[in-house]
């Protein structure tokens, strides 16, 4: 299965957070999986940071390479199939999210509920 880690998905498997559920920590560490992290993740965080709204320790693509998570880059492409999205949800973090799992054919793992209205292209955790 190949999957992208929501933003909270994200830190709480880089701080081996218990808030991450057995389902989740066994799909994201299982060899046969593939693990993507997207840009928008990395965005979301370097805000929430300089807002002192958040804190990572240490480099935030060591982490990556330390969990051996594969960068997801924003396109065109992506940024365009936002607009195509049902409005179940406002963050444009989580709707550009929803809409790369959509075009990379990717689940998107998420703890948010109100994402799961996306359908396939969502798995909550």
């Amino acid at each position: 299965m190949n999957l992208l880690l929501d933003t909270h998905v994200l830190l709480w498997a880089f701080a081996d957070d218990p808030r991450l559920s057995a389902e989740a920590r066994e799909l994201i560490t299982n060899g046969e999986n593939l693990v993507f992290v997207s840009a928008v993740s990395a965005w979301e965080i370097a805000i929430k940071k300089a807002l002192g709204k958040l804190s990572l320790p240490g480099d935030f693509e060591a982490h990556l390479r330390y969990h051996r998570y594969t960068p997801l880059p924003v396109t065109v492409a992506h940024a365009l199939a936002v607009e195509t999205l049902p409005w179940h949800h406002n963050d444009p973090f989580d709707r550009l999210l929803v809409a790369q799992a959509h075009q990379e054919r990717l689940v998107l793992l998420t703890a948010d509920q109100r994402l799961s209205r996306y359908g396939e292209w969502v798995r909550l955790v």
